[in-house]
């Protein structure tokens, strides 16, 4: 599966590369991406391990790809699966600063999440976000994950202080 491309209107979602770790570098360091997506990178060194950890997919409980340009060059962002159980899964993203605002993130959550219904067999998809993260609320009910409710201080991000979160959910019978 480590050979998975799946394109997107403008975009292209493909395996990490040890050379992406740079430009994930300078995601993953951006203040607006700890806040809400703390990954723990602070140099190159642990951006090559945050990819090798990714790439790897072998046990079979998430599939994490790059979003980039259609060339396969510009890192744009990270979309993934994660908490695979069964037919049940999580998704996961993030937008580099020079994409936000140009819908990357709800076009890439869509194609991952067509792909996984399809090629995965799953039946649902649950997105979380701080409540307070408006952009990630967006991308949410853009990509067609539907609002199921608010779970009260239930995650503690990059800030220090537990957040309520909104649930989304988006199901292969969903239409």
């Amino acid at each position: 599966m480590d050979d998975v491309e799946i394109p997107a209107p403008g975009l292209l979602l493909r395996p990490w590369r040890v050379d992406d770790a740079p430009a994930v570098l300078a995601a993953l360091t951006d203040p607006a991406v700890e806040r809400w997506n703390a990954q723990g990178v602070t140099d190159l060194e642990r951006a090559t391990d945050w990819i090798r950890r990714r790439a790897d997919w072998s046990d079979g409980s998430h599939v994490s790809l790059a979003v980039t340009d259609p060339s396969g060059e510009t890192l744009s962002g990270a979309v993934s699966l994660h908490q695979i159980r069964g037919d049940n899964a999580a998704v996961g993203y993030w937008t580099a600063a020079g994409a936000r605002g140009r819908g990357v993130a709800s076009r890439a959550v869509d194609a991952l999440t067509t792909w996984a219904f399809g090629e995965r067999c799953l039946h649902r998809i649950e997105i979380v976000h701080a409540v307070a993260n408006e952009a990630s609320c967006r991308v949410a009910t853009r990509a067609g994950y539907r609002l199921e409710g608010t779970m009260r201080e239930s995650h503690r991000y990059g800030d220090g202080r537990r957040h309520d979160e909104h649930l989304h959910a988006r199901l292969a019978t969903d239409t």
